[in-house]
């Protein structure tokens, strides 16, 4: 019996590298009836696909990916980081620029939260940047209510369990005092729902202003809140390692700081 993997790439890689969805969004799309390949529509995603294969989406081609391509955004606080709200309230994707194309965030930053939001037209990047193998830093300006000790942020440091969910241990330093607010910097290489918030709730200290200023190498520096910055194309190539087949485009786009409506 052959052993030899089917030639191509499983169908939800290659609607995530087309940018229409992340690799499991992607699968989601299969599993409910909503992809076709050569007229057939299946329901799995454990199919292998090749250039030579006509795909649809929700009735739509399949077009040809564009090259990778990543941008900074300063997310303002007030904002949700889906590409639909059922409570109707704006997101982080209504107020990017007209020009830009579609794209994914990496991660998410809750509505209360600001700074620094990756955002691509490429799913497979958001899922390598996603994955816990990355073991990319993330670093937070917190500022939270009272006059906490440094004593107080130990159990931090050493890793904490908040309602069954276990916290790994987070690099903490208290920094200053504010008049009634004390400001942390926090570093962590999870991604949890809230986890900051509530690791820091868990040891009597309310969070009422967290702002992410930098993701692995990439930094928020002097970028204004609602404002996009691409990533030159070198420093992707570098920084992702990517694969021949995903080398990002060129000369990136200057797109001004003009909102959807």
């Amino acid at each position: 019996m052959s052993t030899t993997p089917p030639p191509g790439d499983r169908i939800a890689k290659v609607i995530a590298r087309a940018g229409l969805a992340s690799r499991r969004e992607a699968e989601r799309m299969v599993e409910a009836g909503r992809v076709t390949v050569n007229g057939k529509r299946i329901d799995s995603p454990a199919l292998n696909v090749t250039e030579a294969d006509a795909i649809v989406v929700d009735g739509k081609p399949l077009t040809a990916p564009e090259p990778p391509r990543l941008w900074l955004y300063h997310k303002p606080s007030g904002l949700v980081t889906t590409a639909r709200d059922e409570k109707g309230r704006e997101t982080v994707f209504d107020s990017l620029p007209e020009e830009m194309p579609r794209v994914m965030s990496v991660g998410r930053l809750d509505i209360n939260s600001e700074g620094l939001l990756l955002l691509t037209n490429d799913g497979e990047i958001k899922r390598k940047l996603e994955l816990p193998s990355t073991g990319w830093t993330r670093k937070y300006r917190v500022r939270v209510h009272g006059t906490p000790e440094d004593s107080t942020l130990e159990p931090l440091r050493k890793g904490i369990s908040v309602e069954g969910t276990r916290f790994q241990p987070m690099t903490v330093t208290l920094d200053r005092q504010q008049g009634a607010n004390a400001w942390i910097t926090v570093s962590l290489q999870e991604g949890k729902n809230r986890e900051i918030r509530r690791a820091m709730e868990a040891v009597g200290l309310a969070v009422n202003r967290l702002l992410r200023v930098s993701y692995g190498p990439f930094r928020l520096g002097e970028l204004k809140a609602g404002e996009v910055e691409e990533i030159k194309s070198r420093v992707l190539r570098d920084q992702l390692g990517l694969a021949p087949d995903m080398q990002p485009a060129l000369t990136p786009k200057k797109k001004p700081q003009r909102r959807r409506r």
